[in-house]
């Protein structure tokens, strides 16, 4: 892998993971149209590092305040709806890892992003804010992240849209969003550790090359810092509707490639 493609790579990491389109879906793709190879496993750690840290940067007095009271209301609701995803990563991990394989069931995961971004916009005049988040309400927002491990749909897509469902403001459901992104990278790290640790020779912590991982990791720390920015700042005015729109045309692409143009997948 060369700096160029970690640099894509690293880009549609960082963009795609906090705006509501699906990062893995779009690894997915960029991929498949720009003739990457298949990224080793430390650059994925690395990738998700470079998210991590855009996401501290941006709530780092969120976390700071969950630190000084650990106790509260926020820290429980955030553990409670990291579950559904650890289970799902555990024990359905083979299973997630053959549906990057299949460019119609990628598209179709891009259509029902797009559908819930559409119901998305709908929901309004919410009230919830950090203190009246309750348990079905984090579990609701859980398992919408479980099923977003699925290439294609939208981690915070989904999560934000199940928390307006719960009847979150729009501010709580992307925030709560963003900080449940936190374990839930970690979680993917050290499950991506894991299978390093039992790749043959451990071959994958350099094969990407130092140069490659550096430019990879700043790509997507920056990237990820913008489309937070964006997102926080976006949510408020009704507008993640708009992002359906360029994901239905993503889907539509897919599938004219896959059963047309023969180009890509």
């Amino acid at each position: 892998m060369n700096i160029l493609e970690a640099v894509i790579l690293g880009i549609v990491q960082g963009f795609t993971e906090f705006l509501p389109i699906s990062s893995s879906g779009h690894l997915v793709v960029a991929r498949q149209v720009f003739g990457i190879e298949e990224q080793t496993l430390s650059f994925e750690i690395i990738l998700h590092l470079g998210s991590l840290i855009a996401v501290i940067a941006v709530f780092w007095k969120d976390i700071l305040a969950l630190i000084k009271k650990p106790f509260q209301n926020l820290t429980y609701m955030l553990i409670l709806a990291t579950i559904p995803a650890v289970i799902v990563g555990l024990f359905f991990k083979q299973q997630i890892e053959a549906l990057f394989e299949g460019g119609i069931f990628l598209a179709i995961c891009f259509i029902m992003t797009g559908l819930l971004l559409v119901y998305s916009d709908k929901i309004k005049n919410n009230k919830k804010y950090d203190k009246d988040i309750r348990v079905p309400d984090a579990l609701v927002i859980g398992c919408m992240q479980a099923i977003a491990i699925a290439p294609g749909i939208s981690r915070s897509g989904s999560t934000i849209t199940a928390g307006l469902h719960q009847g979150l403001s729009r501010e709580t459901a992307a925030r709560f969003s963003f900080l449940l992104s936190i374990p839930t990278i970690l979680g993917a790290s050290v499950l991506i550790i894991g299978d390093l640790e039992s790749s043959e020779g451990g071959l994958g912590l350099v094969s990407a090359g130092a140069l490659p991982m550096l430019f990879g990791f700043l790509a997507a720390m920056f990237s990820g810092y913008l489309s937070i920015r964006f997102m926080l700042d976006l949510i408020k005015k009704y507008k993640l509707r708009y992002f359906s729109y360029y994901i239905f045309a993503l889907a539509g692409f897919i599938l004219a490639d896959i059963f047309v143009l023969r180009m890509f997948f």
